[in-house]
């Protein structure tokens, strides 16, 4: 072979061989690409509140989107439209929505018995780094039915007080930590005459039982013992009497119309001393443009009564994912994505409290947040209880039984007899629902 046919041959081979590289390499790039994006062509479909939660992820899931390679279809709604649209769905047998927003305090118990949720206990272990455990226990408590974890919480309630701290100093009167001395303080802060009063709250029949909740918890009562009413015990009327006993005599005028707007915006005009309501409206008593009292709002745990404080500390927002959902891996990757550390804390910061105690034990977790509210937070996280209307499947009829206790009170009827009749009552509401 003569010198010019063999370079043409080394020539070609090196050709060949770079072409060959090339290919491997550029399979290499296709493979890394595919197993970077496990979910490539995949599309959720999720029904969500319409909140700034959704907002804040809404904003982020283009990040999502990218590294995961699927497509997300988040539709915002009211609430109560949410409602229907999710009913509507789930009584169709529809694969969609992947994923729904709910309401586990008042939904659990139907969507489960209705078979409309899918059990998550073995999804929150397959990732370490998650961490499932850093999730406040009494937001998991919510989020479970029969030791089956339903529900992802994604934002939470605590019950705690709000005091005017320029009426107690000026009076100096401490902060109330029991309920026999904020009955005291309300009393002696008590001016009608000068519009002013002693405290502000629910009164309105259906909306204050989740406040009268913390109230009968705290006397060591509840709602139910078992599948049994138990409104009219010893220690529930004696919740039932002291928060009827705050409003009657210490309350505005119309209390009994009231819910929580109309108490917070009375509180935020500084014409209350004490409001206890749940602390995730805080902004309506602080915000410069609706609050005349703004740098003057105080915030602490709820006031023990004979039982030690037990205010509510619940899920009030949670994900769930559709047991007719085709990709379930796909669906839980968004979820896990969507309630991780890191967006938990971004949404945090935003003002909408999260459920994970690692967030608000960071400075960043915590420092949008009134100091004072931070802690009151905290600690009903570690001391709350997972629920604040009866678990039952008819919420809204058995609330409507129960709150009557407290507005016959206020009204100067005999409350032992009005809890007696709520308790039958709701026992029948108990009895109906097992036939649903």
């Amino acid at each position: 072979m003569n010198i010019r046919k063999t370079s043409e041959l080394l020539a070609l081979t090196l050709v060949v061989a770079l072409t060959t590289s090339a290919c491997s390499q550029s399979d290499n790039k296709a493979t890394t690409s595919t197993a970077s994006k496990p979910f490539a062509g995949q599309k959720l479909s999720i029904f969500a509140l319409n909140h700034q939660w959704t907002d804040s992820i809404k904003a982020a899931l283009p990040q999502f989107e990218e590294s995961t390679g699927m497509k997300v279809d988040v539709q915002a709604f009211a609430e109560d439209q949410l409602q229907q649209k999710l009913a509507v769905q789930f009584t169709s047998n529809s694969e969609t929505p992947d994923i729904f927003m709910s309401r586990p305090y008042m939904d659990k118990i139907l969507f489960y018995k209705n078979g409309w949720t899918t059990p998550l206990d073995s999804y929150v272990k397959k990732n370490a780094s998650y961490d499932f455990n850093d999730f406040s226990k009494a937001a998991i408590d919510a989020s479970s039915i029969d030791g089956k974890l339903m529900y992802i919480p994604i934002f939470t309630d605590q019950f705690v007080l709000y005091y005017r701290k320029d009426i107690l100093q000026k009076n100096n009167i401490p902060i109330p930590k029991t309920l026999t001395e904020l009955e005291a303080a309300a009393k002696k802060l008590h001016d009608p005459g000068k519009d002013f009063y002693g405290i502000v709250g629910r009164g309105q029949r259906n909306a204050l039982v989740t406040a009268v909740a913390s109230f009968v918890f705290s006397e060591g009562g509840d709602f139910m013992k078992g599948d049994k009413a138990a409104v009219n015990t010893p220690e529930a009327i004696r919740g039932f009497q002291i928060y009827a006993n705050l409003l009657k005599n210490y309350g505005p005028q119309g209390t009994l119309n009231m819910s929580w707007p109309q108490a917070a915006g009375l509180f935020a005009q500084g014409k209350s001393a004490f409001y206890a309501e749940t602390a995730s409206i805080y902004k309506n008593t602080t915000d410069p443009e609706k609050s005349l009292v703004k740098d003057n709002v105080g915030f602490a745990v709820f006031p023990a009564g004979s039982a030690g404080a037990k205010p509510y500390s619940i899920a009030a927002w949670s994900l769930a994912m559709n047991p007719k959902a085709k990709n379930k891996d796909a669906a839980w990757a968004f979820m896990e994505w969507a309630s991780s550390k890191e967006n938990v804390l971004k949404i945090q910061r935003s003002g909408v409290s999260g459920a994970r105690n690692s967030v608000w034990a960071m400075k960043e977790g915590t420092e949008t947040y009134p100091p004072d509210l931070a802690a009151a937070i905290q600690e009903t996280m570690k001391i709350g209880v997972g629920y604040n209307v009866p678990q039952v499947i008819s919420v809204g009829e058995a609330r409507d039984a129960i709150g009557s206790i407290a507005v016959k009170a206020m009204l100067g009827e005999d409350i032992k007899g009005a809890a007696d009749q709520a308790n039958r009552e709701f026992q029948a509401i108990i009895d109906k629902d097992k036939t649903k």
